[in-house]
């Protein structure tokens, strides 16, 4: 609405009031928004002899009426500022500034929660409906602000009857107060005492805890360190047992060199699994952030896990993520990734393993669908437990540790994300890795 003579700014305040209500504000904030607005328009049009009033709905987290009073003379704000000092209480925000086309007034009034939601239908019947108004006469304008200030002052007589009359029985029962407080001062005081003493308990409690958990990460750490020396050892020994260009063995003994060489290489992936979640819980695990290009990544888990698929009867299906790069650990990414394809693939006999990515918002999600065994809904946080292996379970290819879900699920926390499962037993389980793009 463009404002040109006294008369308009009347209107305005009409039109002001009539777009709070619509909009869903309460009544007493219709007052205060069509007020703030009328003066804000009084002193442009003084200023100017001419402004424009502009009203748009926002959303900044919650929605928001933005009322905008132009007038086209520019640099004029450090000017009017002073004038429009009060008519900032009436509404949330305001703002006075300088544009190219003239100077700007912006107000800002959030809309309770309790208001209808503004879908584009609704917005269109709003315009509809100003479109519509007939403006009263400034006569209309003076009877409804009479009205207005009537209501207001019965409240606050309202009100300060009921201040006097809380004021007396305040009074009263201070007095009651006074006789408690002094009684609970000193019951509190001795709590305070055994409090006292209970904290100093709990913080000698709490650093022994620490000392604990350090001294358990750093046995967990030195002890998979040691240990990986003489597994690998073992491994190798054994190996070269087996190889052609060595003496030749016996059948049995040929069987008993490959049965050390397995269990030698199931300890070593236990080793290196115990000392990964190690400098996890220490903390010594510092992501990489760069661009991660998807398309690589996908293509390098395609390559590296096709030779575990043994069994005809499982796909391993890695599909063209719909995510090209995000901001992220490409080491760590691929880590939890390979975590859980080498897991489903462990645990499904028969069907698929599918890895996908999506966009969601601004995340992506990771998802990891297998037609295994499937977990029953009261395990589903207990397989992030370090070591637990749901019962009955049995691994098709290798042994589980029970440690590559928790570390998958440490990893993704180290990256911003968060790592969840949705199963059902006889169906299969599907793991979903969530990260922020950025």
């Amino acid at each position: 609405m463009r404002l040109r003579i006294e008369q308009d700014v009347f209107v305005v305040r009409q039109l002001g009031r009539e777009v709070a209500r619509l909009v869903g504000l309460e009544v007493q904030d219709q007052t205060r928004l069509a007020t703030a607005i009328s003066e804000v328009g009084r002193v442009m049009l003084a200023e100017s002899r001419e402004a424009e009033v502009a009203f748009t709905i926002a959303s900044n987290g919650v929605p928001v009426l933005e009322v905008a009073v132009r007038n086209p003379v520019p640099g004029d704000a450090a000017r009017l500022a002073p004038h429009l000092g009060q008519v900032g209480r009436l509404v949330d925000t305001m703002e006075v500034g300088d544009e190219e086309t003239g100077t700007v007034v912006r107000m800002v009034r959030r809309l309770p929660a309790s208001a209808p939601k503004l879908t584009p239908e609704r917005m269109d019947d709003i315009r509809e409906g100003l479109a519509a108004h007939v403006p009263g006469t400034p006569l209309d304008e003076l009877n409804v602000q009479n009205q207005q200030l009537i209501a207001a002052l019965d409240e606050v007589r309202r009100q300060r009857d009921d201040l006097a009359r809380l004021n007396a029985e305040l009074e009263e029962t201070n007095h009651g107060v006074m006789a408690l407080y002094n009684q609970l001062s000193e019951e509190l005081e001795e709590t305070n005492r055994g409090v006292v003493a209970l904290y100093a308990e709990l913080d000698e409690k709490s650093v022994q805890l620490r000392a604990a958990s350090e001294a358990k990460t750093r046995f967990l750490a030195n002890v998979s360190h040691e240990l990986r020396a003489p597994v690998t050892a073992i491994i190798g020994l054994g190996r070269l047992l087996t190889d052609p260009s060595s003496d030749s063995l016996t059948e049995e003994q040929r069987r008993q060199v490959e049965l050390i060489r397995g269990s030698a290489t199931d300890l070593l992936s236990l080793v290196n699994d115990l000392l990964d979640l190690a400098k996890a819980e220490a903390g010594r695990i510092e992501p990489n952030w760069a661009a991660v290009d998807l398309k690589a990544v996908f293509g390098q888990l395609r390559g590296t896990l096709r030779p575990l698929v043994t069994r005809p009867e499982v796909e391993l299906i890695i599909e063209e993520p719909a995510v090209t790069t995000l901001r992220s650990d490409e080491v760590l990414l691929a880590q939890i990734l390979r975590n859980l394809l080498t897991n489903a693939l462990k645990f499904t006999a028969a069907g698929s393993v599918r890895l996908s990515a999506r966009a969601v918002g601004d995340d992506v999600e990771f998802v990891v669908a297998d037609t295994g065994t499937g977990i029953s809904s009261e395990l589903h946080e207990r397989i992030f437990e370090e070591f637990y292996q749901v019962p009955g379970s049995q691994a098709l290819n290798g042994r589980g540790t029970g440690l590559g879900l928790p570390y998958a699920r440490r990893l993704a926390g180290l990256l911003g994300g968060a790592l969840r499962v949705e199963s059902t037993v006889g169906e299969g389980s599907t793991f979903t890795v969530r990260l922020p793009l950025s």
